[in-house]
């Protein structure tokens, strides 16, 4: 899948869904990935929240990263924020909880040595 993905609208995660934003990829710091629309609930709900799982690992362990997952109500480059990092070189699961935004994704924002990136991320 590509890194970006101008499909309008973008793929989407479901739950029970799992995707790999990067799969064995070695993007070029600062690199986001492929965005994920997140479904609206349907009926009345006062909490349209949920909770992100995301896994990182590595082909072999870099020196140092930070992989941030990033939210946005629109799907614009300049609208997505930092909601959540990873900087544990072992790579690691991490659960994300209260995300209310449209879209995510993940960007890897620096990474020293190592081999590529694979991230699994469900909803």
């Amino acid at each position: 899948m590509p890194n970006y993905n101008a499909q309008n609208p973008p793929y989407a995660i479901f739950p029970g869904d799992a995707v790999n934003p990067f799969n064995a990829e070695s993007p070029a710091p600062p690199q986001a990935s492929q965005q994920y629309a997140l479904p609206h609930f349907t009926g009345i709900h006062a909490d349209q929240s949920r909770s992100v799982s995301w896994q990182t690992s590595y082909a072999t362990t870099p020196t140092s990263v930070t992989v941030q997952l990033q939210a946005s109500d629109v799907d614009a480059d300049a609208s997505y924020a930092t909601i959540d990092s990873s900087t544990n070189t072992a790579g690691e699961r991490k659960t994300t909880a209260g995300v209310q935004a449209r879209f995510i994704r993940w960007k890897l924002n620096a990474q020293t040595g190592g081999g590529a990136i694979t991230i699994t991320a469900g909803v």
